[in-house]
């Protein structure tokens, strides 16, 4: 027998400076106020147990970058107006390992080796963005836990918080930063927490401040990904590209609101 909405827990993930940041809700109602886990494991393994886990970070490394990057990140850049550098490009697997591997032990030798075999694997022979280096050993962690625990690998989706604000915002790109020459911007804050509230979440969630080890950007990414949870829950969301290819080991390349 299925579980009833009241049972179920899904889950909203963002990547922060201590772990991970997870909004938990059920799919018609309770959200919880976002807390803190070290890995990504923990999450998937908690005793929520997630039925649906929609995580900011990429999904699917492909063993040549396409010109651009992956076809998901192309459409949905296509979509952000403004806010389309928040999408990284993701370069080939090869260079997402090298960049997280023992030797060199200096991240900025790391950098650029990982960049030259980005460089070497890609169509266009384009490496990535110094920012896209700093989430890569996130990215190699859910990488890792999908392939380790293929069973879980249906209820783990990519999203992006960007796309799901355009979303809540009936489709439109939004016009304010969250960020501002690094430090968080006031007004894009209170923009999107305006419109988690029109999408449902409580007051007082959208208004707390973030706990320590994460940024209220993040807290905020976290509860859209928590939005983006729901529409794949409910079956609403649809997956950029409509056919997503699959990477080397079957994982599928897309990125869903």
């Amino acid at each position: 027998m299925a579980m009833q909405d009241d049972e179920t827990w899904i889950a909203g993930v963002d990547g922060c400076r201590s772990g991970w940041i997870v909004a938990f809700g059920h799919p018609d109602g309770d959200v919880r106020a976002p807390r803190l886990f070290k890995t990504f494991a923990e999450i998937a393994l908690s005793a929520e147990r997630p039925a649906i886990i929609a995580v900011d970070i990429p999904i699917g490394l492909p063993q040549q970058s396409p010109a651009g990057g992956r076809l998901a990140e192309r459409e949905v850049r296509a979509l952000l107006g403004d806010r389309k550098s928040s999408v990284f490009r993701i370069p080939s697997r090869r260079a997402v390992e090298a960049s997280v591997a023992a030797a060199p032990a200096d991240a900025r030798e790391r950098f650029f080796a990982a960049c030259a075999i980005a460089r070497d694997t890609s169509d266009d022979a384009k490496a990535f963005a110094k920012q896209g280096f700093y989430i890569l050993d996130k990215v190699c962690e859910v990488d890792a836990f999908l392939r380790r625990h293929k069973d879980d690998a249906g209820r783990v989706f990519e999203t992006h918080p960007e796309l799901a604000f355009v979303m809540m915002n009936g489709g439109a790109p939004l016009d304010l930063a969250k960020k501002v020459k690094s430090s968080n911007h006031a007004p894009g804050l209170a923009l999107r927490r305006e419109l988690l509230l029109r999408a449902g979440i409580p007051g007082d969630i959208a208004a707390m401040k973030a706990p320590k080890g994460a940024g209220d950007d993040d807290l905020i990414d976290a509860l859209a990904c928590l939005i983006t949870a729901r529409r794949i829950y409910r079956k609403e969301a649809r997956s950029y590209p409509e056919t997503p290819p699959r990477d080397e080991f079957g994982l599928p390349m897309a990125i869903w609101a």
